[in-house]
């Protein structure tokens, strides 16, 4: 992952969406200064409202969100199975699905190592 942030249950995604933002770590790759921001930011549903919206455009970062109420956008399917594969990695690590560590940073480190 680029970024990790660890909430409690039952909070939606969208609280901490500009934590997760801002703790990208600068992007490599191209010739010359490293970029603060991606060019894109691939986002499911969850992230479609104004305000995350709002923030990306601030920042210059084009997003490509899926839309609620539309089932399927085959355009954003292309990207969508690596956000799938990732979750499936980290199901598979068994203390990932439930947090059983009562220490964040014991958990943070096993997000990490995964």
């Amino acid at each position: 992952p680029l970024a990790v942030c660890v909430t409690g249950a039952h909070r939606h995604d969208s609280v901490v969406f500009e934590e997760l933002i801002e703790a990208l770590p600068p992007i490599g790759g191209k010739p010359g200064r490293r970029r603060r921001w991606p060019d894109t930011l691939h986002a499911d549903k969850a992230y479609d409202i104004d305000r995350c919206r709002a923030f990306l455009k601030q920042r210059g970062i084009i997003a490509q969100i899926a839309r609620k109420g539309i089932e399927r956008n085959d355009r954003l399917g292309r990207h969508r199975w690596v956000v799938e594969r990732t979750h499936a990695w980290f199901a598979a690590m068994g203390k990932l699905r439930i947090r059983f560590e009562r220490r964040i940073d014991l958990h943070l480190a096993l997000l990490w190592l995964a």
